[in-house]
Formats: structure tokens, C-alpha cells, sequence
């Protein structure tokens, strides 16, 4: 099922939206100070794609231990993320979601969209993981 559902969410418009993810990973790579947000910027690209079948939770919750992106460093990184690329690319997730939002067939993508918004706004100390170990 999570395929299926993975197929019509790259037609649907997350295509759009993790090339826009990849396109933030890239910049963020090529400005060396960047290089801390280019790899969250390229796993979150991935999830973009595929977002079915994982899902985003905080890291510290998941793993039960600190790390440096969930303290205080972490939020200083957020704000940073927010100011240089989380607004613009939470407003293409928005512009997503009430395009999908119009239609019927489009409302649980245009839903996923809105739950991605949430975590293009604030994504570092968060991860990635399978349903299975959510």
C-alpha cells in the first residue's frame, strides 16, 4: 500500500516539493557554513519523496539520549534553518496543500503536506524512521 500511495505522492506534488528540498541541500552544501544543514536538508528530501511508510519523530524521544540538535544549539540551528531556507519551503508545502486541498482525491496529500510543514519549519533534532519503529 505504502507504494502505491508513494507513487501518487510524486505525482501529486512531492516531486515538486523534495526537488525544492534537494535544491535547499545543495546551496546548504556548496556555503560551507551550510554543512550542517545540507545532510538533514538531503534526508528530509528523501522523506519528501517517499514520505509513506516512515515517519518524522524527535530524536531525543526516539533515541532517549541528548545529542547536539536537541539542546540549545539545536534551537539556535532552527532559527537559523527558519531565516535562510524553512519559511520558503514551508510556503511551497502550503501552496501544495491548497492546490491539493480543492479537489476530493487530493485531500490526504494535501494533509501530508501540511504534517511536513510542521517539520520544514523546524527539522533539526528530528529523524527519520520506518513506521515499524515509531
Amino acid at each position: 500500500m505504502s507504494l502505491l500511495l508513494n507513487i501518487l505522492w510524486i505525482v501529486f506534488g512531492g516531486l515538486w516539493m523534495a526537488a525544492g528540498w534537494l535544491i535547499a541541500a545543495i546551496i546548504m552544501a556548496i556555503t560551507i557554513i551550510g554543512l550542517p544543514w545540507a545532510r538533514a536538508a538531503w534526508n528530509i528530501a528523501l522523506y519528501t519523496l517517499l514520505p509513506f511508510g516512515s515517519t518524522a519523530v524527535d530524536r531525543e524521544e526516539h533515541t532517549g539520549e541528548r545529542s547536539l540538535g536537541t539542546g540549545p544549539l539545536g534551537v539556535i540551528g532552527n532559527i537559523l534553518w527558519f531565516v535562510l531556507a524553512g519559511w520558503w519551503l514551508a510556503l511551497g508545502h502550503l501552496i501544495t496543500a491548497f492546490g491539493l486541498a480543492i479537489t476530493i482525491i487530493g485531500l490526504p496529500f494535501a494533509w501530508a503536506h501540511l504534517k511536513l510543514t510542521g517539520l520544514t519549519l523546524w527539522p533539526i533534532g528530528k529523524m527519520i524512521v520506518p513506521l515499524e519503529d515509531d
